[in-house]
């Protein structure tokens, strides 16, 4: 939090956001997970005890528009999964180099991920040996690849850099795959030069808060010249017999 905290003030400061209420609750090795066996309920204490306890003193309501979740690496994960999973909730979610596999099965999950996540350490949230149904149930590529439309109203932006040491950028581009197959409108950047750590993610922190900022006051991109635009490429379309598709924001042009 301290480490972000000069990057929301300035944008803040400088109107490119609002006023925002930001929390970030520590989870551990969780993965912000319900684990398997009931013993931890991190998911459940996201969304039943933190939200309340952060909207209470605030005076917030309990607004879909106005609410939001976001993380790094391990909050990366955790966000992607939570909004995913309950997409009636949150308005966007921001993700930052997410510690997501590269998979939509266990069995594909490969040594990439394997040496900085061994498979000993998701005993306690899957099960002792994985357990491979449960997992899938909560990982996002497999959430968003099984029921895509359940996502159309949630806003996502997926970023990761090109030198992370711990190739979270295999998992990342694999998600932005299954997005981009299944037609989901979302943001994706593979940062140049970048690494899981340092100096790089403060510009990269404001570039997310830039997004929010779009979603919270929606820029008018679509103005006269782009209807203009629009209306001259249908016309080549129709020629070559190419369907017009209506725009659609949520939608990936195709």
């Amino acid at each position: 939090m301290l480490f972000f905290k000069s990057v929301f003030d300035s944008e803040i400061a400088s109107g490119r956001i609002p006023p925002l209420v930001i929390a970030m609750p520590s989870g551990r090795r969780s993965l912000y997970m319900d684990f398997r066996d009931g013993t931890e309920r991190w998911e459940s204490f996201i969304l039943s005890d933190a939200l309340p306890f952060i909207r209470r003193p605030a005076h917030l309501d309990a607004v879909r528009a106005r609410t939001f979740i976001g993380g790094v690496s391990m909050g990366g994960l955790g966000c992607l999964r939570i909004a995913f999973k309950h997409p009636e909730l949150f308005a966007a979610v921001l993700a930052l180099e997410p510690a997501i596999e590269a998979a939509l099965e266990w069995n594909g999950v490969g040594p990439h991920t394997r040496f900085w996540r061994p498979e000993r350490v998701l005993y306690p949230i899957f099960g002792e040996p994985v357990d491979a149904a449960y997992w899938a149930l909560n990982n996002p590529a497999t959430i968003a690849s099984d029921d895509p439309d359940r996502l159309l109203d949630l806003r996502i932006y997926l970023e990761v850099g090109d030198q992370d040491a711990l190739y979270l950028y295999e998992g990342a581009e694999f998600l932005h795959r299954v997005l981009f197959d299944v037609g989901l409108a979302h943001e994706y950047r593979l940062v140049h030069g970048a690494d899981h750590v340092g100096e790089s993610l403060l510009p990269r922190m404001a570039d997310a808060l830039g997004f929010l900022g779009r979603q919270l006051a929606p820029p008018d991109w679509v103005d006269r010249s782009v209807l203009n635009f629009r209306s001259t490429m249908d016309q080549g379309k129709r020629a070559a017999g190419i369907e017009i598709e209506h725009a659609d924001p949520r939608r990936l042009k195709r």
